[in-house]
This record gives structure tokens, sequence and C-alpha cells, in this order.
């Protein structure tokens, strides 16, 4: 007997292979199905960067905001405070008279 493939062993063979060959293709294809396409990428990214800019600006007012209520706090609270505690404070100091 000769090892070599009968015609048709060849031709389950190359069946086989062209089912193999077939099945890579579909899943190929489900796999650029699944994929987000370029300009649907861009539109995405552009609209995130515009969302952190957005934050970013209010962020930056929430800053603002902070530092002008310290201000308030000192203008309208310690130091009407310090100018009714000093003189008190120096009274007791150097006594009566």
């Amino acid at each position: 007997m000769s090892e070599e493939p009968t015609l048709g062993e060849l031709a389950r063979r190359f069946e086989d292979r062209l089912t193999d060959v077939r099945d890579d293709i579909q899943q190929l294809g489900r796999r650029i199905d699944s994929k987000v396409s370029q300009e649907v990428y861009d539109l995405r990214h552009e609209a995130l960067s515009a969302r952190v800019a957005t934050l970013e600006t209010l962020r930056e007012k929430d800053a603002e905001k902070l530092v002008a209520t310290r201000r308030w706090l000192i203008g309208a609270v310690i130091v009407p405070l310090i100018g009714v505690l000093l003189p008190v404070i120096i009274m007791l100091t150097r006594g009566p008279g």
C-alpha cells in the first residue's frame, strides 16, 4: 500500500480547510462589525473633550467662589472682631487709669 492519500481523502481535507477559512472570515466580519468607526470615535472624543473643558471651567469658578468667601470672612468677621477685642485687651493690660 502506498502512503499517498486518495483523491477522496484529498477532497475531504480540502473541504475541511475551506470550511475553516470560511469560519475565520465570518469571525473577522463579526469582529469588524463590532468595532467603532473612526468618525464615531472622533465625535465621541470631541464631546468628551468639550465636557472636560466645561468641568474645568466650573472647577475654576468654584475655586474663585471659595477665595471670595474667604475674603468675605476675613473682611466681615475677623477684622471687626479684632477691632473690638484689641482695645479691650489693651485696656486690660494697661490697667485702670
